[in-house]
């Protein structure tokens, strides 16, 4: 999709006068697919550990890190274009396109805590292993 969907967009607006408003739109939708995919291969290597029996390691760990980061960085971007999004429902009379991108980052905000909340979780369970194994 980004690669036909949105190139072709500022190429055939609906209306010309919106042009200068999507490019910032367009810019911060192709910015944010390079977090996704870091996320998306972290969350493929995570899954690699568990299968591995490396789930209890400081590398699932890391992984949980950098998604939680490249979560916030989707987030942040999506707020640094809500401006832009604001401008172009204005002018197009169309507020669902804000709350679209409200959606987008609330559930990267919701992906952030989650992967913050199972990387402490998880730090803790390495913790409380690495100790019972210098007990024994």
């Amino acid at each position: 999709m980004c690669i036909f969907g949105l190139s072709w967009l500022p190429n055939h607006p609906v209306n010309p006068d919106y042009n200068h408003i999507l490019y910032p739109i367009i810019t911060g939708i192709y910015v944010s697919v390079i977090p996704f995919f870091i996320a998306l291969y972290q969350a493929l290597k995570l899954l690699g550990h568990i299968d591995k029996n490396q789930a209890f390691s400081e590398l699932s760990v890391r992984s949980l890190k950098n998604i939680k980061f490249c979560a916030m960085i989707i987030s942040g971007l999506y707020v640094v274009v809500l401006p832009f999004v604001y401008l172009l429902a204005e002018l197009d009379d169309a507020p669902g396109l804000i709350l679209i991108d409200m959606v987008i980052i609330f559930a990267a905000m919701v992906i952030t805590v989650f992967a913050a909340v199972l990387q402490r979780l998880l730090q803790e369970a390495i913790d409380i292993k690495t100790e019972n194994d210098l007990t024994v």
